[in-house]
């Protein structure tokens, strides 16, 4: 028995940090196939890190502070429409958008609200932003130093994940080749001034939304992770400089064994990649770091609080699979933004798992099961054969552009459509154990006059700071991004100036464009 061992179980026995072979593979060793620690969730749980903004700042801030007091341990920002594209609320095609589906942020103003009397030095946050996230990020920075934080004190993650947004969301403003630009600056600038941030948050989860199966998911993800790498060691960053504040954004569905394989694979994969292919001598580097969501595209309208159930167990499937931090849907959320009510609810769901049962008691619960040992060997071989055919196209980008990944998605969520609509595939309430009446619901609404709340707020602004200074400082921009200039300094003087985040965004769209999909079919 190890006399570490601090957890018993009901009955009285104890349950040991680590079950397995004593010659076999351990927790927190290459190729981190039973996690990227060696005491994984036994001395602490994972972060949960709940995925909220909606309307203004200032409502989103109120949601912030209740999460924080129901227990929280991270925030995670959701950005309205117009800020994830890079337009601000008073522009003509934001109209009807505005604080729809996040928090509606145009300049250092509304970030100063949305984080209001929050600590930015103890809490992390995490930005689910691409196109703009190194505007958002900046902006998040100037907040932090006005509270007296420094950067090497922040902690927290932008998704900046701007390929997935070719093949599966459409969030892009720039071409990819400049778009990489952007992404290698900010791991550059980060490394410099904002050190334990992660940089980008690769992400299969908007894959997996689109009709990605797991295998697809893993593989497509980790694929643009490689084009990346490939960006920055072109732009002269050293592998072991970046690579360890890199991490990745999964899916989990309620298919729990799978998921729990997908992880254990997906880790075993990327560690072989950085160590063989891009000659990462950082253990760090080879580690795949990654948060979990719940699937959004597996909750139901119809008897919505059968999606607590649903969650429970993706959440189930997260934790056994080693995930660092997770964000739980509330179960109404496919009927409309979350009721406060409801949004505890899903914070509760991942506080009953990690203090109530026995999961935090022992590393990779399912290690030496037959049919999950089975599956990851599977999906492994798999996900590295589909990451060769993505490769067939010369990069990642190649094969974007000639609809690879986007077409085999598609194909997938065909399939599942079937599935669903011939009751092979059962999802309970939807087309098994209906019910002839639907209990009412109430869901949240947002105020439509955030739109002209917004907009005057953006007038105020533009009246009160100094325009030719702004304007100066916008112009460095554009040199900058048409040079090789690191273009986040100039970024980050003209956003302390109180230049919008729109202003930013079309100082860089004159002078790279914007992105024009291929027709594929």
């Amino acid at each position: 028995m190890n006399e570490r061992s601090a957890r018993r179980s009901e009955s009285g026995f104890p349950i040991e940090p680590v079950y397995g072979p004593a010659d076999g593979e351990r927790p927190g060793e290459y190729p981190f196939t039973r996690g990227v620690y060696p005491t994984m969730y036994t001395s602490r749980p994972w972060t949960m890190r709940q995925y909220a903004g909606f309307g203004t700042a200032a409502e989103s801030n109120a949601r912030y502070h209740q999460l924080l007091n129901a227990g929280t341990m991270g925030l995670s920002v959701a950005f309205d429409l117009p800020t994830q594209m890079g337009y601000d609320s008073d522009e003509p095609i934001a109209h009807g958008e505005v604080g729809k589906v996040g928090v509606a942020i145009d300049s250092i103003e509304d970030m100063r609200v949305l984080f209001r009397d929050i600590p930015l030095d103890r809490v992390s946050t995490s930005m689910t932003i691409n196109a703009p996230g190194s505007v958002l990020l900046l902006l998040y920075q100037l907040v932090a130093e006005e509270q007296g934080v420094p950067g090497d004190k922040l902690n927290g993650t932008i998704q900046n994940d701007i390929l997935k947004e070719y093949i599966a969301r459409g969030t892009y403003i720039f071409p990819p080749k400049p778009s990489l630009r952007l992404v290698a600056d900010t791991f550059a600038y980060c490394r410099a001034e904002v050190p334990k941030w992660n940089t980008i948050s690769i992400s299969g989860y908007h894959m997996a939304e689109a009709g990605a199966t797991p295998v697809q998911e893993i593989a497509f993800t980790l694929a643009d992770g490689i084009e990346y790498v490939r960006a920055a060691v072109a732009a002269g960053l050293d592998v072991d400089a970046f690579a360890p504040r890199l991490s990745f954004f999964f899916v989990a569905r309620t298919t729990l064994l799978e998921e729990v394989a997908k992880f254990r694979a997906a880790r075993r994969i990327w560690a072989k990649v950085m160590r063989e292919e891009f000659g990462a001598k950082d253990p760090k580097s080879w580690m795949l770091r990654f948060h979990t969501q719940t699937a959004g595209v597996q909750l139901t309208a119809q008897q919505p609080e059968v999606n607590l159930v649903r969650v429970t167990a993706q959440a189930l499937g997260a934790i056994m699979g080693g995930t660092q931090s997770l964000h739980t849907n509330s179960y109404d959320e496919a009927i409309a933004l979350p009721t406060e009510k409801a949004a505890r609810l899903a914070l509760r769901t991942q506080q009953v798992l990690a203090y109530e049962t026995d999961l935090t008691a022992t590393v990779d619960p399912f290690a030496g099961s037959y049919v999950v040992e089975a599956m990851t060997d599977e999906i492994e071989a798999e996900a590295t054969a589909l990451i060769g055919r993505v490769f067939e196209h010369g990069s990642a980008v190649g094969a974007i552009e000639a609809g690879f990944q986007k077409r085999e998605i598609e194909s997938s969520a065909y399939r599942t459509a079937l599935e669903v609509d011939s009751g092979e595939r059962v999802v309970v309430g939807l087309n098994r154990f209906t019910i002839d009446v639907e209990e009412p619901y109430e869901p949240l609404r947002v105020d439509p006059a955030i739109e002209k709340e917004q907009a005057a707020r953006l007038a105020r602004l533009r009246a009160e700071r100094d325009a030719d200074a702004v304007e100066a400082a916008l112009g460095k921009l554009r040199e900058a991004a048409a040079g090789t200039e690191n273009v986040l300094y100039p970024m980050r003087e003209a956003l302390r100036l109180r230049a919008t985040v729109g202003e930013v965004c079309h100082a860089l769209r004159s002078v790279w464009g914007t992105y024009q999909p291929r027709e594929t079919f």
